[in-house]
């Protein structure tokens, strides 16, 4: 069986739960995102130059 759950909170894909198991990762805030965009390396953060 296959559910709707929410949106991935970055791309806004849809998040289906299929048989129990969520296609995706809850964050911390309770926000869904999908196991594309949790895969994807994050770009470093540039500090400031000021």
């Amino acid at each position: 069986m296959q559910e709707f759950v929410g949106n991935c909170k970055a791309c806004k894909k849809q998040i289906f739960c299929n048989d129990g198991f969520i296609n995706g990762v809850v964050l911390d805030d309770k926000t869904l995102i999908c196991f594309d965009c949790h895969d994807k390396p994050q770009e470093p953060i540039e500090p400031d130059e000021r």
